[in-house]
């Protein structure tokens, strides 16, 4: 006669102790990885952090170094900077002598003749001649002392401009065309990081202005937001470190969770019109 079969199976109480021992292993192993996962994330966000903030003052300093030579200017409105300048986009020289259309600076002129291939132009382009950044010479300056004539058109090798007596010639017989202004604006917030901003602005009106640079812009005016999570920043311009050079500081600070990382960075002006 066939006995019957036995099924094995284990009781409440090995349940319960097999539970424990697993999370009595599990709360160990968690111990141990848990300061290399945490070390892991943070090390994560610093590398994220650092790379935002290389990329918002790479992009500025190559905005910089695209700047009309004497034209930077920076103030700060309670805690925020304002870093402004004339961004150009190339440059030639003009016929000073000889036939042809040349440059007169004895009265204003309406047009010249560039010598070698015609730059590229666009409607709105300003052209800039011997941008001193001195009163009587300056390209934020209105009246007869502005260095900026508007861009009227060109064929060939000949452009035309509004009627404008420069107020002096240069040396090189260069001119630079300039696009327009372009503001950086960057407002830290200390308490709460999550709030503050770097943000490049352009396409504005050009405020002709020795008094003061523009701090409020109008609606629809482009924006770009080149870092968030700002705490501190620092940007400082100082015109004369050479004979023809100047030195935009720019330190900036972002902090994220309780991680904070400072780039610092030197970007050199020339101011050799």
């Amino acid at each position: 006669m066939r006995q019957p079969s036995r099924q094995a199976g284990f009781s409440l109480i090995e349940m319960i102790i097999v539970i424990s021992i697993t999370a009595i292993v599990g709360a160990m192993v968690a111990t141990f990885l848990r300061v290399p996962i945490d070390s892991y994330v943070a090390q994560d966000r610093r590398a994220r952090l650092t790379d935002a903030a290389d990329t918002a003052l790479r992009r500025m300093e190559r905005d910089i170094r695209l700047g009309l030579p004497n034209s930077v200017r920076v103030t700060m409105v309670g805690t925020t900077t304002y870093l402004e300048f004339l961004i150009t986009r190339t440059g030639g020289r003009y016929r000073a002598e000889g036939g042809g259309d040349i440059l007169d600076f004895t009265a204003a002129d309406n047009s010249f003749d560039v010598l070698g291939p015609a730059p590229t132009m666009q409607a709105g382009d300003l052209i800039a001649v011997y941008n001193l950044g001195i009163t009587g010479a300056d390209a934020w300056e209105s009246g007869a002392g502005s260095t900026l004539a508007a861009f009227t058109g060109i064929a060939g090798s000949t452009i035309s401009i509004a009627p404008k007596q420069f107020p002096l010639a240069s040396p090189g017989n260069r001119f630079q065309v300039v696009e327009g202004p372009v503001t950086y604006v960057c407002t830290p917030n200390t308490a709460n990081p999550n709030l503050g901003t770097l943000t490049r602005v352009w396409g504005y009106p050009l405020a002709l202005s020795l008094s003061g640079q523009p701090t409020a812009f109008p609606a629809g005016t482009p924006q770009a937001l080149l870092a968030r999570q700002v705490g501190a920043c620092t940007i400082t311009y100082q015109p004369g470190i050479t004979e023809r050079g100047g030195l935009v500081s720019m330190t900036l600070e972002l902090t994220q969770t309780g991680e904070t990382v400072r780039l610092h960075s030197n970007s050199q002006v020339s101011n050799q019109p």
